[in-house]
């Protein structure tokens, strides 16, 4: 069956949170028996880690929760905007990147939103652990299985 729905998971750099979210995603529509139904990826509004692999706190942060991610970093392509339904960021400054790029594209069809307008306990902005603690990462994968929770239940 072709997939019917996608979502783009994207931040600064496509290291530490939109890889978080991206495989929090996959692993909670896996769960539900949905995977199948979804395209799922993640992007960076900047071009610094392209072909990278995710940050190891935030890969040690997934281990630790049973879930594992071979993502290599990619920027945000204007296909994108033509493809995704959904393009989930993390806080007000890739809203504004994307809203901007977005803006450049024909026919773009993708809703562009924050991921946190999804969280039950209203946390908007995912901030970037990079610069923080262990504690951070996990801060941000509390937020993402709160806002993807939510985010599937909205859209199954």
């Amino acid at each position: 069956m072709a997939t019917s729905k996608s979502v783009l998971f994207v931040c600064l750099g496509n290291i530490c949170r939109s890889p978080i979210g991206e495989a929090v995603f996959r692993k909670l529509a896996t769960d539900e028996g949905v995977v199948s139904d979804w395209s799922i990826d993640s992007g960076a509004t900047s071009d610094w880690n392209t072909g990278s692999s995710p940050d190891a706190r935030g890969l040690a942060c997934l281990r630790k929760h049973g879930i594992e991610t071979d993502h290599r970093a990619r920027q945000v392509t204007q296909d994108d905007f033509q493809t995704y339904d959904f393009i989930l960021c993390m806080d007000d400054s890739n809203l504004s990147d994307l809203n901007k790029k977005a803006s450049k594209v024909k026919n773009s069809k993708a809703k562009i939103e924050l991921l946190g307008s999804y969280d039950p306990q209203k946390q908007l902005i995912i901030k970037d652990p990079y610069y923080g603690s262990d504690q951070d990462f996990e801060t941000v994968y509390e937020q993402c299985v709160r806002c993807c929770t939510a985010f599937l239940e909205a859209h199954s």
